[in-house]
């Protein structure tokens, strides 16, 4: 065959190669996907072999399902289903996702555990305080209308019926999910990876963490800081090494306002209806469920140092607390969590491990009159 017949099947078969080139390409991993959502960021860092087809198809999966709680779980959309709910007629049974159910379900397994100290119908407060959609001046509230505001809420006024898929409201509350929804999307995202058949990876919404098989895909964990605000800025106080788990911190330091020369935290004590005023800083919650450590990490912030790490303790919680000490910080982990990383790990990092109380076993299993 004359060379000049060979040409055209040439050029076709240098087209092919040539257009599934950079789709096969091979990535040097950790390769990260990023952007914004919810008001913060996300990022899922991949580990192991990926090529640029799969991270493409892997990004376009991770946007549709933060596209998907957000429909779900927003109160900064009036077209979410949420919002459906805060705006359906008081007593009105209204339909919900199976994703919806379930993190109300949590919401008040979390809210019953810690007697109140964790509340997703605090809504109306958070709004009254600038913390949430209204987006009102950033001022201390006028009390009376606080206190009648904190006269509405209370999670006996949400119902739900998860066999049924339906919830309602009993009274005029606001139901608010931003203390544990971040924890349903982290955790939506690793099933996904799982899905996709992805073994090693980092979820990461706005601190929020979930972490699977090793760094390398081999052997080396994944790095996890636990942060202090020095200098203004958020660093790490403690770098604990992970796999197959998940954490979520719940701090004092990232977002609030002052008024008169006074810092007013956006974390509210559900039963006071205003921000928190102890030492602790934050609180870091292990648990296989990011949603439930969301959640945790929020209720054990508002019940301070002691209250929250007795409850830690009672619930066998993954714990490790940031007090304030004058200019410095103190670092107290429950016992579970020296069961879950070792006891050599928490000597390194310096961290003092929290006694237990009367009644409340130890991390050797042991109990303590």
């Amino acid at each position: 065959m004359p060379v000049t017949r060979l040409l055209p099947w040439l050029t076709l078969l240098v087209l092919l190669v040539s257009g599934c080139s950079e789709s096969e390409r091979s990535l040097t991993p950790p390769v990260t996907l990023e952007g914004e959502v919810f008001g913060t960021f996300y990022q899922v860092t991949l580990a192991g072999p990926v090529t640029q087809g799969e991270a493409e198809a892997l990004e376009e999966g991770v946007l549709a399902e933060l596209e998907a709680v957000g429909a779900s779980m927003s109160t900064w959309r009036e077209d979410s289903e949420l919002m459906g709910l805060n705006q359906a007629p008081v007593g009105e049974w209204q339909s919900i996702s199976p994703a919806l159910a379930e993190v109300l379900a949590i919401a008040q397994e979390v809210a019953d555990a810690s007697d109140g100290a964790f509340d997703v119908t605090i809504g109306g407060l958070v709004n009254l305080w600038s913390f949430g959609p209204e987006a009102r001046p950033r001022e201390v509230p006028d009390s009376t209308v606080l206190d009648a505001r904190l006269a509405e809420i209370g999670m006996q006024a949400l119902e739900l019926d998860r066999e049924a898929l339906r919830a309602r409201r009993t009274r005029d509350v606001f139901v608010d999910l931003s203390g544990v929804a971040k924890g349903h999307a982290t955790d939506r995202l690793a099933a996904y990876l799982a899905e996709q058949g992805r073994a090693h990876y980092l979820v990461n919404i706005g601190g929020e963490l979930k972490v699977s098989g090793f760094r390398d895909g081999d052997a080396e964990p994944w790095r996890i800081g636990i942060e202090v605000p020095r200098g203004g800025r958020p660093q790490a106080q403690h770098v604990l090494p992970l796999h197959d788990t998940s954490v979520a911190t719940s701090g004092d330091y990232r977002n609030y306002f002052e008024d008169q020369g006074r810092r007013y935290s956006h974390t509210l004590d559900p039963r006071t209806g205003r921000p928190i005023t102890h030492r602790l800083a934050s609180v870091t919650v292990m648990h296989p469920s990011n949603t439930r450590a969301d959640a945790w990490a929020t209720a054990l912030m508002v019940l301070g140092e002691r209250a929250g790490m007795r409850l830690a303790q009672e619930q066998e919680l993954a714990v490790v607390m940031l007090v304030r000490e004058g200019e410095g910080w103190t670092s107290l982990a429950s016992p579970a969590f020296v069961a879950r990383v070792g006891q050599d790990a928490v000597t390194e990092l310096g961290i003092t491990v929290a006694k237990a109380p009367a009644g409340v076993a130890e991390a050797t299993g042991d109990t303590v009159e």
